[in-house]
């Protein structure tokens, strides 16, 4: 008996990490599109709530709709917000980080005086 898969169907190791980035950065991208802001020092309860609203509002494709619209527009102040935003869905739901797919590859590692954004 031969299993198949659709050939767009992730390993399980990867679509673990997919949906751990998915759930970090969905959730940030839902954070920066709502009204909320820094200054507010918002609970976690706030945050969620933001989050929650943002999502039904927008949608997940609106919120990164609007993160993309404000990169473009502010670049310097959608990275501040950003940074925020993800420290924020950090702190409220926790900060797993996926472990590598395949760990017996090593990290690159850059050479101090260089860039890797080339």
């Amino acid at each position: 008996m031969t299993m198949t898969t659709a050939p767009d169907t992730p390993a399980p190791a990867e679509a673990e990490t997919i949906s751990i980035y998915q759930a970090i950065g969905g959730r940030a991208d839902a954070l920066f599109a709502s009204t909320l802001q820094r200054s507010d020092d918002p609970s976690a309860a706030q945050v969620r709530q933001a989050i929650t609203v943002a999502v039904r509002a927008f949608g997940a494709p609106g919120c990164a709709a609007r993160v993309a619209q404000a990169y473009g527009e502010h670049p310097e102040a959608a990275v501040l917000r950003m940074r925020w935003a993800r420290t924020a869905v950090t702190g409220v739901f926790g900060g797993v980080r996926p472990e590598p797919v395949n760990p017996s590859v090593p990290a690159q590692r850059t050479v101090p005086g260089t860039c890797r954004a080339a």
